[in-house]
């Protein structure tokens, strides 16, 4: 590997930068799997899930994750 790849990988050698690596694999693949945009789901959720309900949590994953629109802002 060379270049920019080499360097995204650089401290996956160690186990907390494996662990690193896969935890933001995760955040990207699982949306795609989903047929969701990775960039527009966690730009949606790290913007709503301070104010959003614990116990409605379930509602922000990936599958079922809507994005929230100006018109169910005011609803809520």
């Amino acid at each position: 590997m060379t270049g920019k790849a080499a360097k995204s990988w650089l401290f996956a050698g160690w186990d907390r930068g494996g662990q690193r690596a896969a935890a933001m694999y995760s955040l990207i693949v699982t949306p795609k799997m989903n047929d969701v945009d990775p960039q527009a789901w966690l730009a949606d959720v790290l913007g709503r899930i301070a104010e959003h309900p614990a116990h409605r949590l379930d509602e922000l994953l990936p599958w079922n994750w809507r994005k929230q629109t100006a018109a169910s802002v005011a609803a809520a």
